[in-house]
C-alpha cells in the first residue's frame, strides 16, 4: 500500500507541475513538446530502474515491456485525438487543457480496468483464452482497417451527453461550462473532452488487456500505463503533424496485440507462460521494424516526388 500511495503522490505532483507550467494556455510549439516528452520519458525510465533496484530484473522487464507497448499504442491515440480536435475545431491554445483532463480520466479508468481484468484472469480459467482471442481479433482489425471511425455524432456517449446536458455549440475561452439565461450549459470544449474520454476508454480496453498478457501484477500494469499515459499530451503535440511518416506503425502494433493474445492463450495450455525476455524482444523488434519501414517508405515517396518534379522541369 505504501508503494501505491507513493506512486499516486508522485503522479499528482507531476500533474501539478504540468498545470503550473501551462497555466497561461499558450500554444504548445514543437520544441516545448520535445522537451516535455523527454521529461515524461525520463520519468518512466527512472521508475523502471527503481523497480529493478527494488524488486529485481523480471518485474523490471515486465514493467518496461508494458511501458513500451502502451507508449506504442499511444501513437494510435494521437492520430484519433488529432481527428477529434479537427472535427470540433478546438483552438490550439485550448487543446492542452482538454488533454490534461483526458489524461486524469484515463488514469482512473485504466486503474478500474487493471483491477477488474486481473481479478477476472485470476478467478476464471477460461478468461485468458477469451481475452487472448479478443486481442488477436483486435490486432487483425487494426492491420486491416483504414482510418478509424471517430465520428462524434455516432458516438453513443457524446450523443447521450448532449441529450442529458444543455449544450452551447460555441467556445467560451477555455471554460467547460458557462451560465446562459440563468442556466448552466456545457460548452463545445466540454463536448470535445467527453469525446476524447469515450474514445480513450476503447483504447484502454485493448492496452490493459495486452499488458495483462505480460504480467498480472496490478501495480506493474497500472504504473506502466500511468507513466506512458502521462506523456500522451506532449506526444500529441510532438507527433500530430508527423503521423504521416509512421504509416506502417499500425502493422507493428497489430503484431504486438496478436502476440499478446497468443501469449494469454498459451498460458492456459501445457506450453505455459512465455519468458519475459521473449516478450520484450518481440515488443522492441516489432516497433523497430514498423517505424523503420515507415521512415524508409516516406523517404522513397519524397525521392519519387522530387524525381518527377525534376523531370518536369527538365522538359
Amino acid at each position: 500500500m505504501w508503494a501505491w500511495a507513493a506512486v499516486v503522490l508522485i503522479i499528482a505532483v507531476m500533474l501539478a507541475v504540468d498545470v503550473f507550467a501551462h497555466r497561461d494556455g499558450h500554444v504548445i510549439e514543437l520544441r516545448e513538446a520535445l522537451v516535455w516528452s523527454g521529461v515524461w520519458i525520463a520519468a518512466g525510465v527512472l521508475f523502471g530502474l527503481v523497480v529493478w533496484w527494488w524488486r529485481g530484473g523480471d518485474p523490471a522487464i515486465a514493467y518496461f515491456s508494458g511501458y513500451l507497448l502502451e507508449k506504442a499504442l499511444s501513437v494510435d491515440n494521437v492520430f484519433v485525438f488529432a481527428l477529434l480536435f479537427g472535427y470540433f475545431r478546438v483552438p490550439a491554445g485550448y487543446q492542452h487543457k482538454v488533454l490534461f483532463w483526458g489524461v486524469v480520466g484515463a488514469l482512473v479508468f485504466r486503474l478500474v480496468f487493471v483491477l477488474a481484468g486481473a481479478a477476472l484472469l485470476d478467478r476464471l480459467a477460461w478468461a485468458g483464452a477469451v481475452l487472448g482471442g479478443f486481442l488477436i481479433w483486435t490486432g487483425w482489425r487494426l492491420a486491416a482497417r483504414g482510418e478509424p471511425d471517430v465520428d462524434p455524432e455516432r458516438n453513443v456517449v457524446v450523443r447521450l451527453f448532449r441529450r442529458v446536458a444543455p449544450t452551447d455549440p460555441r467556445y467560451h475561452d477555455d471554460r467547460f461550462t458557462v451560465r446562459l439565461a440563468g442556466r448552466r450549459h456545457a460548452t463545445l470544449l466540454l463536448v470535445a473532452l467527453v469525446a476524447i474520454e469515450a474514445t480513450d476508454v476503447v483504447f484502454a480496453i485493448d492496452s490493459v488487456a495486452a499488458i495483462l498478457a505480460i504480467t498480472t501484477n496490478t501495480f506493474l500494469v497500472w504504473t506502466a500505463n500511468a507513466f506512458a499515459v502521462l506523456g500522451l499530451r506532449s506526444l500529441y503535440f510532438l507527433l500530430a503533424g508527423l503521423l504521416r511518416h509512421f504509416g506502417y506503425l499500425r502493422y507493428g502494433l497489430a503484431v504486438l496485440l496478436a502476440f499478446a493474445g497468443l501469449k494469454l492463450i498459451l498460458a492456459e495450455t501445457p506450453v505455459g507462460k512465455l519468458p519475459l525476455w521473449l516478450t520484450f524482444a518481440v515488443v522492441v523488434l516489432s516497433l523497430s521494424v514498423s517505424v523503420g519501414w515507415s521512415v524508409l517508405a516516406a523517404r522513397r515517396r519524397r525521392s519519387r516526388a522530387t524525381g518527377r518534379t525534376g523531370h518536369r522541369r527538365g522538359r
